[in-house]
């Protein structure tokens, strides 16, 4: 292919820029569905929607996890260091004075971002959370009435025993000064009407927030939006929060169907790490809000690609290349001479969010389908200056050792063949 002269390269973006829309278009940023920015498609959504992030909870719940405390306060760190604005840590089952250590770190890195102490549900448990230094506090309302005895040796008697005995530990949190989310586990067993009753009786005890966990992730978005209406009608003066699952892959759909409806809070952790299926993934979670619907999460962006990464080295678990915004191979569509020309004209075409923007970038690797173009590009980035003339015979020099190694070459194999090619 010729290389395009400035006329015809600004011609073709004058042919795309006629398709976009400001909002849907930032350039730089992204470039989006007009539609993502349309409430006739999308109903209304809120300006901004606060992320809680369970990272370090659910770290401690996946399977041949052990981390050490020094790597788990570098994480940490870097998570505070990020602006999410809310942060849910170990709960008071764990060592007090690594809780406390915990939350020093926390706010040497983020002063203004709420700590939030998990699943309580004892007086003492409250007690504990104030003494260690916590913010909030998660007390849980489990979805059933006698079937709680499966995680709470008492074994209530009915659905009356246990919102009654959530209702007593709301109100002696807030009379300890905590921030209160009355956490309703296994929401998808509970009746509209069920959870309207108990989300009434959470507001006359003075919680600040109810949050609806999907553990088994057996909520679809649709249904999402619907119960946090429900509870939203039932206690209009609460913020709703919602912890939704990815069996299905529906976490982050999930999460912005709750935000349609009326949710102000959303639950996710980094690389959607937790045990069984995952959470909704903190990256594309503030992605999708972000890019897609304009609606504004505070987070640090550029950073969380450092995060994913650093998310796996702290636990071992890899996510995949392609893992959606800081997967390595986000950004990657092969090594086609289309993707090099495609970006020569606008790097939002097919990439439609700006990699940096995230801390990530674009991979143009040089494979079996590159060509001239590719080759080039690569050469340019690796330093090489080559005339135009001579690219095709490195180029087949290339191809033939891509046949032979049956994998990608490494730059250092690539300068290699460049030097064995061309005149020095």
């Amino acid at each position: 292919m010729d290389d395009l002269t400035e006329a015809q390269i600004e011609r073709f973006r004058g042919d795309i820029d006629r398709s976009r829309t400001a909002g849907a278009y930032a350039p730089g940023r992204w470039s989006v569905a007009p539609g993502n920015r349309d409430p006739a498609v999308t109903g209304t959504l809120p300006e901004s929607v606060r992320l809680r992030d369970m990272s370090i909870r659910a770290i401690e719940s996946m399977p041949g996890v052990v981390v050490t405390r020094e790597a788990k306060t570098a994480f940490l760190r870097l998570l505070a260091r990020s602006g999410v604005p809310e942060i849910v840590t170990s709960g008071p089952g764990s060592d007090p004075d690594a809780l406390r250590a915990d939350l020093a770190v926390i706010r040497q890195e983020q002063p203004e971002c709420t700590v939030t102490c998990p699943f309580v549900s004892t007086l003492d448990g409250v007690d504990l959370a104030r003494d260690i230094g916590f913010d909030a506090v998660q007390v849980s309302v489990p979805g059933f009435g006698p079937a709680t005895g499966i995680y709470d040796p008492l074994r209530p008697a009915s659905r009356e025993d246990v919102v009654g005995r959530a209702i007593a530990v709301v109100e002696h949190a807030r009379a300890q000064g905590l921030r209160v989310t009355a956490a309703f586990t296994m929401v998808s067993y509970l009746s509209e009407e069920a959870l309207a009753e108990t989300a009434s009786a959470m507001a006359r005890a003075g919680a600040d927030e109810i949050a609806l966990f999907d553990g088994p992730g057996a909520v679809g978005p649709e249904a999402f939006g619907r119960l946090v209406h429900a509870t939203g009608s039932a206690a209009p003066d609460l913020e709703v929060g919602v912890h939704p699952h990815n069996t299905f892959g529906l976490g982050v759909a999930c999460a912005v169907a709750a935000a349609r409806a009326g949710a102000s809070v959303v639950e996710s952790s980094v690389n959607g790490y937790c045990g069984g299926p995952g959470n909704a993934d903190l990256a594309a979670t503030a992605a999708a809000f972000e890019a897609l619907y304009g609606v504004r999460t505070g987070l640090r962006l550029d950073l969380l690609t450092e995060l994913a990464r650093a998310g796996a080295e702290l636990t071992g678990h890899l996510p995949a290349p392609n893992q959606p915004i800081t997967g390595r191979d986000a950004f990657c569509w092969g090594g086609g001479d289309w993707v090099t020309v495609e970006h020569e004209v606008d790097p939002l075409l097919h990439n439609c969010v700006e990699p940096a923007l995230f801390g990530n970038r674009r991979r143009v690797p040089l494979t079996p389908q590159s060509g001239p173009r590719t080759t080039a590009a690569t050469l340019r980035r690796l330093g090489i200056d080559a005339d135009p003339a001579l690219v095709p015979a490195v180029l087949e020099r290339c191809r033939a050792e891509l046949d032979a190694l049956g994998r990608l070459l490494t730059d250092q194999e690539i300068r290699a063949i460049a030097r064995s090619v061309l005149p020095t």
